[in-house]
């Protein structure tokens, strides 16, 4: 970011507002919305808007001649002519005074921009693209009013009331149960039709009793961030990263992904590169265990799903053993991304009726798959972590008879920027992965289409087992 977005104090401020045409009328109908109190310099002709304001005294007019000591303490500067000259001249006095300042239509002259606003009191969306596109912000600025109920604010100041009442009443985490059942459940849905005393009636019984109808989320949340870019998480998946008090991520995981998460929520890399298992599966299994058993609530972060070649059923089983409810929330599995990002698909009617997900990697001491029982005619197989068993599936199709009707495709980084894909004859696959130097995470996939020689030996098999 060359901006860095923040709210700014300004009850009992000042604010200076230089010019007196349309330009300084907008930026007064702007700041008006504030507690700040708005000074107007302007030598020639006012806009009759702004000189209502004056005579209602909602802003105060100084005609005299601008110095630096004009903007000294100023919380906040528009420079608002329309006259280009003068804007750079009252720009450099207010740069000499030291005050916050922004002129109109001249970004390069800015130290603030004035950001999109969506406006529901004390609820308040500022929207920026640092001065690049506006139209883009207002655009962003319409899908978001569509979206907020106009009285969102009245809501969110009644919270704001009862927040003292619920934090002696109730603990940490029956608060944040608390408050996402206000915002997603019987009270916004009651205040957004009108009926203001019926929320209140029910957030205030919530906070007395400790009862409210807040759905009740396992205390782990196993979840599938997706493979790569984190717009491939599922948005329960963000969800439970922003319900999450401590999160345990993994190496593959996109490190922009934990921006979604709780500013607050403590994160725990617990990465493990081939190889180098620097946090073993144990030990991963009992910080989730203790963190659980300590009442936060708990995600584990893995890469793709949780479900397929994560060792998500391990870290399930100790849970389990421990007396500890989880939830899984799929993600993404890197097949389905693999398949994607090279525009193919993993079934196709009448050419690819079978699927098999299987693994290049085991743990130690365990044979391998056989990989090639599976590649009947109309079969794909998905390798995962199958570029270290390259060349054991390269010999295993050397003598499976028909590789020379077997497809061959190893898709590396799938989902992220720097994602490569290479297809090649069977015969060719340890050596195409060697020569094209195809780093991990990659899959590789195995396609044996329907209608291949193979298939008179395969329909001749399931009409003997039918017989």
């Amino acid at each position: 970011m060359k901006t860095f977005p923040m709210f700014l104090q300004m009850a009992g401020r000042r604010v200076v507002i230089a010019g007196g045409g349309e330009q300084a009328a907008q930026k007064s109908r702007l700041i008006l919305k504030t507690e700040a109190e708005i000074v107007l310099l302007a030598q020639g002709e006012i806009d009759e808007e702004l000189r209502g304001l004056i005579d209602g005294g909602r802003i105060r007019l100084d005609r005299t001649p601008v110095t630096p000591d004009h903007f000294r303490g100023a919380a906040l500067v528009f420079i608002a002519t329309g006259c280009p000259g003068m804007d750079a001249a009252l720009h450099a006095l207010s740069q000499e005074a030291g005050a916050l300042t922004n002129v109109v239509d001249r970004p390069d002259l800015c130290d603030a921009i004035t950001p999109s606003i969506v406006d529901r009191d004390p609820v308040v969306v500022a929207i920026g693209t640092e001065g690049t596109a506006p139209v883009l912000a207002r655009q962003i600025k319409t899908r978001m009013e569509e979206m907020l109920e106009p009285r969102l604010g009245d809501l969110a100041a009644l919270v704001g009331r009862l927040r003292g009442a619920a934090a002696q009443r109730l603990g940490p985490r029956q608060r944040r149960d608390l408050w996402r059942w206000v915002f997603s459940g019987a009270p916004r849905d009651a205040h957004a039709r009108g009926a203001e005393r019926e929320a209140a009636e029910l957030i205030k019984a919530a906070i007395n009793t400790g009862e409210f109808a807040a759905p009740q989320a396992a205390p782990v949340s196993l979840v599938g961030a997706g493979p790569g870019s984190r717009d491939l998480i599922t948005l329960r998946g963000v969800q439970r990263l922003q319900e999450a008090d401590i999160i345990f991520y993994d190496r593959l995981v996109d490190p922009e992904l934990l921006e979604l998460a709780r500013r607050d929520a403590e994160r725990v890399f617990v990465g493990k590169a081939p190889g180098a298992h620097s946090w073993p599966q144990d030990r991963i299994n009992g910080v989730l265990v203790a963190a659980a058993k300590q009442g936060k609530r708990v995600v584990r972060l893995k890469c793709g799903d949780p479900g397929v070649f994560a060792r998500g059923a391990e870290e399930a089983q100790a849970l389990s053993a421990a007396g500890i409810a989880f939830e899984i929330v799929p993600g993404v599995t890197a097949a389905s991304a693999a398949a994607a990002c090279t525009g193919t698909f993993l079934t196709e009617r009448g050419k690819t009726d079978t699927l098999v997900l299987s693994t290049g990697a085991m743990r130690d001491g365990a044979e391998l798959p056989d990989w090639i029982a599976h590649l009947t005619a109309g079969t794909q197989i998905g390798i995962y972590m199958g570029v270290g068993a390259a060349q054991r599936i390269q010999a295993a199709l050397d003598t499976c008879g028909f590789a020379d009707e077997v497809e061959a495709q190893i898709v590396s980084k799938a989902g992220y920027a720097e994602q490569r894909a290479v297809t090649c004859a069977a015969q060719d696959l340890a050596r195409t992965i060697r020569e094209a130097d195809l780093p991990n995470p990659a899959i590789i996939f195995l396609r044996r289409a329907s209608g291949a020689a193979g298939d008179a030996s395969v329909d001749a098999g399931a009409e003997r087992r039918a017989k």
